[in-house]
């Protein structure tokens, strides 16, 4: 039985569903609109997340991206230039940030020697690829969290590192501070703009790290539109994202979306990156470097 819709509402396009049963677990579910790529796959976001380890989720994914791209190229044109669509980011609810024992797999973050020993070992690759990034001059870092990373950027380039969680950024002062570098450092949530003054190109470099995996599916293109409106034309972009592993993942509690990588990369392309370029360190973390086109 086709479903209703309100009088005066927009009419669905042709493939996309607003509301389905998943057709891998079942579940019901309910898309935001024609941009989120669950009613185009009809999968919830929790099956779009294993579509790198599944055929069939796989596919339906291919399908959806192909016909989402298919009715947006057969929109007329509204007379903007494509690039100057800055889509609104869709905001997750405010979350703590990730706390040093996350990272060093302390206390409860504890998985035992041969997990933690190989996480230790990633965590040291994904330091390696970073520091080896061509990054330089004005450093954004937004969602900075405790400033795992920060010391680093901080001797890279003259350092902005921001968060939403106050304490966080007070943890992250503490390292800089012991280690004598200096940073700006404020408190503001990753997907607000930044300010800049007058002929303030943007920054020459942004560090994602731990960001895009806290954002929807229906989330992924404002939250890569926001990251590229930081660039200058040309500026480089470096993210850190984690690969799903049952040792690993996030701290409990914070809400996550395991984005299929080749659906992380075509954001990224849409919002106007360009040289995207994609590795996985093993288990537990996927590196992307890309430059702002």
């Amino acid at each position: 039985m086709g479903e209703g819709r309100l009088s005066g509402a927009p009419a669905a396009p042709a493939g996309f569903r607003a509301r389905f049963d998943c057709l891998w677990c079942g579940e019901p579910w309910t898309a935001r609109g024609p941009e989120d790529l669950e009613g185009w796959a009809l999968l919830c976001p929790a099956c779009l997340g294993k579509a790198g380890s599944n055929p069939f989720l796989r596919a339906r994914l291919r399908a959806g991206i192909r016909a989402r791209a298919a009715s947006t190229a057969a929109l007329p044109s509204a007379g903007a230039a494509p690039s100057a669509a800055r889509p609104a980011p869709i905001r997750p609810p405010a979350q703590p940030a990730f706390p040093d024992d996350w990272f060093l797999r302390r206390g409860p973050f504890e998985r035992g020697a041969v997990h933690d020993t190989a996480w230790a070992a990633e965590l040291d690759a994904v330091t390696r690829w970073l520091d080896g990034r061509p990054l330089s001059g004005r450093i954004d870092e937004p969602g900075a969290g405790v400033g795992f990373f920060s010391p680093l950027l901080a001797e890279k380039g003259e350092l902005h590192a921001s968060d939403a969680d106050g304490g966080a950024l007070d943890k992250a002062r503490e390292r800089l501070v012991a280690h004598r570098l200096l940073a700006h450092l404020h408190a503001a949530d990753p997907w607000s703009p930044p300010e800049r003054s007058a002929g303030d190109a943007g920054a020459d470099s942004v560090v994602a790290a731990f960001l895009l995996g806290r954002v929807r599916g229906a989330g992924l293109d404002p939250a890569a539109a926001s990251l590229r409106g930081r660039l200058r034309d040309g500026g480089r972009l470096a993210v850190i994202e984690l690969v799903p592993d049952p040792a690993g993942g996030p701290p409990d509690g914070v809400a996550w979306t395991w984005h299929d990588p080749d659906v992380l990369e075509a954001a990224l392309a849409r919002a106007g990156f360009r040289r995207i370029e994609r590795t996985d360190t093993g288990r537990f973390f996927r590196l992307i470097g890309a430059d702002a086109g």
